[in-house]
């Protein structure tokens, strides 16, 4: 199961939205001189997001006998990520608008490198799937040899 290099790509998916979780993905500097955080952990939808990413990808590790749905699970779990980084982008406008609307302006703002993790996640995932999708043809072959 670990051999299989497929199996590092995944837990590699994991660990990198283990990192997006619990990092600070966008930083605001106000003109008061206080700083406002845009994290995964302060959002419920996002941390929900991150978990399931999580946690698919884990999953799919110990799917290598099912090698159909772990597949399936990898490209759903693509998904999930571009979803994640569209409502990442969607969080961080909302809180950069609110900010702005709310008196107070903003000096300087700038995405974290952890903002940057999930387009990791979706190359592991995808260098995963195709790693699944390479085994699913050898086997197919070696049974028509059969």
């Amino acid at each position: 199961m670990i051999q299989r290099i497929q199996s590092l790509y995944l837990l590699l998916a994991a660990g990198g939205g283990t990192a997006a979780l619990f990092y600070n993905l966008w930083k605001a500097k106000l003109s008061n001189g206080t700083e406002t955080y845009v994290n995964a952990s302060s959002n419920y939808l996002l941390f929900v997001l991150y978990t399931i990413i999580i946690l698919v990808a884990l999953i799919c590790i110990f799917l290598f006998k099912k090698r159909k749905l772990q597949f399936r699970l990898t490209i759903f779990n693509i998904l999930f990520t571009t979803g994640a980084i569209a409502y990442q982008y969607y969080i961080v406008q909302e809180t950069a608008n609110k900010l702005s609307t709310g008196g107070t302006t903003i000096a300087s703002a700038s995405y974290l490198p952890a903002s940057f993790l999930p387009i990791l996640i979706i190359i592991f995932l995808f260098l995963a799937a195709r790693g699944i999708y390479k085994d699913e043809k050898l086997i197919k072959s070696l049974d028509r040899l059969r």
